[in-house]
């Protein structure tokens, strides 16, 4: 099971995590929440690889993961299937990636260039873009922001059936949300 022991985090001087331990259940959806500067965040980049811990370990975070972030981070003049083909190559047809994008809504926009999507299509083109990575962990970072709420509500099971057996870390500050996806929760308290 991935495990983050005794993790601290400081910037200039500020705390941002103290000691956080915590074994995530493979195969499990857990959420992260707590205040805004709680650092949530931050301890995705650490599991991630993305920024180091002042100290701690981490065991069992060196599986292929994929991640969608508070930014998608989307190539603007690739279309849409471009862009989740960056993560997949050809492991799937043009068809299949056209019926996960209609399991989200976006019927007809797989050869849409992105930067003509709304901020809710981006959203959940990087979602379907992250679900389709050969990955064993994901991350989401406030992955469902901007979506209105029956959008929200569809995404969300399409997330709940695609991770299967897969372990999904996600930060949110919407419990509903939580009480949709999480299978454990996980309070962050703030320094």
């Amino acid at each position: 099971m991935p495990k983050a022991e005794n993790i601290c985090k400081s910037f200039h001087d500020k705390a941002v995590l103290k000691n956080f331990t915590y074994e995530f259940p493979e195969g499990r959806i857990t959420a992260l929440v707590g205040q805004s500067g709680c650092g949530k965040t931050t301890l995705l980049s650490i599991m991630m690889g993305l920024i180091k811990a002042d100290s701690g370990t981490l065991i069992g975070f060196d599986k292929p993961i994929s991640a969608v972030f508070q930014e998608d981070r989307l190539c603007e003049n690739l279309t849409v299937s471009a862009n989740i083909r960056l993560v997949t190559g050809k492991r799937f047809t043009k068809t299949e990636i056209e019926k996960e994008l209609c399991a989200v809504g976006l019927d007809g926009c797989a050869e849409k260039p992105v930067r003509e999507l709304s901020g809710g299509m981006k959203r959940r083109t990087a979602i379907v873009r992250a679900m389709l990575a050969d990955s064993e962990i994901l991350f989401f970072d406030e992955p469902f922001k901007g979506l209105d709420s029956d959008t929200k509500r569809v995404v969300i099971e399409y997330v709940r059936q695609k991770s299967e057996g897969r372990t999904v870390i996600f930060v949110t500050h919407d419990m509903e949300e939580c009480e949709m996806l999480a299978e454990e929760t996980v309070q962050l308290a703030e320094n």
